[in-house]
């Protein structure tokens, strides 16, 4: 009865909202980890997708095995590089930079430049960690701005961390959309960087409306900040972020002017600098290459043994194996997705095609974003799972009229969108800057709906400037 009820699929459509309400459900109702989640409905759309009734599960696997294989090495790197430049004192050396450069009376656009840099190899919670207390020193010395310098941190961090790769969110939509990581790299940073602008006039208007102190922290003491002797030079401090960045989008630049020629009429210079860059831009050896500029750092800085890496790494890696197992799960159902059809269906819907689908796609990734970061807190799991549907759509550059990679700023503009209180970032900004929750309701996550609704307004605009197509 049952091999020949799982022989009969189901309707496309039916099982893309089957899945979508697993994955939904599972988090919100059963509090259950997005892995577990995301697994648990790409087994279930496989079961309903068509197919040999022996490989419905098995498939499953090799398609998670797939996923984790491009994005595994690129995250582990990434987590070993954000912890690295924490503790040698590199991102703070960024920081301080920023702010010794513009100085006090900009110091807003010094935390959010600041933020908006580190927040692109380390987690948006970590940034925010690090900077808080440089918020709070300078209320101290001024006694006024204090919600306009929290904000300026908030902004910079939480844009780079929904739109500009290794982040995995970001990592994870280039992967299923087909996108090079190069170019969500570029494009992602052209949207993120007037989104933050925007970012900072809101803060700056929200700071007027509200006038909160600085709080102590209850029974905490504040942390003694390191002596500038104690830090790593600037240049040093910056190398393990710009070097993957730089040989990534060298590989992207380099390639695409191969392209340009046809193969037989490609000068070899161009045809041989093609090949190197595609080997030193390659995202997993670039990363390699920061992560272990990062560590001799660490090493030289802190003066570690070689035992004490291998713990400070260890824990980096721990902490990078949940993203991992996560993403790939999103992998996972995405591909389970094109199995069962669900592309030519939604496809299908669209009978008119050309600019009028790829504007309704951009609504649609927008519009799931949105609601899966309100439903579930996370703005990755938003990002992996709203990127697996329209990826399973069939979403490609002859059917948007434009590039894919607006496609992802899109679906990254909805995933900042509805933080409140499922949302641990909500938590990290309320306690980590001593607001409570209704403040914290007024300030964060208004000016996360107005930046979500600013980076979709732009990828509107870009889409029609500059397609890419």
């Amino acid at each position: 009865m049952m091999e020949t009820l799982l022989a009969v699929p189901a309707s496309p459509l039916v099982i893309l909202a089957l899945g979508l309400v697993t994955v939904v459900g599972m988090i919100i109702f059963l509090r259950l980890n997005a892995f577990i989640a995301l697994i648990t409905a790409a087994m279930l759309v496989s079961l309903l997708a068509p197919g040999s009734l022996g490989e419905k599960i098995s498939r499953v696997a090799v398609a998670f095995g797939d996923s984790a294989g491009k994005i595994g090495i690129v995250i582990a790197m990434a987590a070993v590089i954000g912890k690295c430049l924490m503790d040698s004192g590199a991102a703070d050396r960024i920081v301080r930079s920023f702010l010794r450069v513009l100085g006090e009376k900009r110091s807003a656009e010094a935390l959010t430049g600041a933020s908006f840099v580190l927040a692109v190899p380390v987690f948006f919670d970590t940034v925010f960690y690090l900077m808080v207390p440089l918020a709070r020193s300078l209320w101290r010395t001024t006694r006024k701005n204090y919600v306009l310098y929290i904000l300026a941190i908030a902004t910079g961090g939480a844009i780079t961390h929904s739109m500009v790769p290794p982040t995995p969110g970001p990592l994870v939509m280039a992967d299923q959309l087909g996108i090079d990581i190069g170019v969500m790299i570029l494009v992602g940073a052209m949207i993120g960087f007037p989104t933050a602008l925007v970012g900072l006039l809101v803060a700056g208007v929200m700071n007027r409306l509200m006038d909160v102190p600085c709080r102590p922290y209850s029974g905490e003491a504040e942390p003694e900040p390191l002596h500038d002797d104690q830090l790593p030079a600037l240049a040093v401090s910056l190398a393990p972020i710009l070097l993957p960045v730089l040989l990534i989008s060298a590989n992207t630049v380099t390639n695409t002017l191969a392209k340009s020629y046809a193969d037989d009429a490609r000068p070899p210079a161009v045809a041989q600098a093609a090949e190197v860059a595609s080997l030193v831009g390659d995202a997993n050896l670039a990363l390699l290459l920061a992560a272990a500029i990062a560590m001799i750092v660490l090493v030289r800085q802190r003066g570690l043994t070689l035992r004490e890496l291998a713990k400070a790494t260890e824990t980096a890696l721990m902490s990078g194996g949940v993203i991992i197992l996560i993403t790939a799960g999103g992998g996972a159902f995405g591909a389970m997705l094109k199995e069962a059809r669900v592309g030519p269906a939604v496809q299908a819907m669209f009978s008119d095609g050309g600019a009028g689908t790829g504007t309704m796609m951009l609504v649609i990734g927008f519009a799931v974003g949105s609601v899966l970061k309100i439903a579930q807190g996370s703005s990755t799991v938003a990002m992996i799972t709203a990127s697996s549907m329209l990826a399973a759509m069939g979403a490609t550059a002859e059917l948007l009229g434009f590039h894919p990679v607006y496609l992802a700023t899109a679906i990254a503009g909805g995933a900042l969108v509805g933080s409140w209180m499922n949302d641990s970032g909500f938590w990290i900004f309320a306690r980590m800057s001593g607001l409570t929750e209704v403040e914290a309701l007024k300030s964060w996550t208004i000016l996360l709906v107005i930046l979500g609704s600013v980076a979709f307004g732009l990828t509107l605009l870009a889409v029609q400037v500059l397609p890419l197509a």
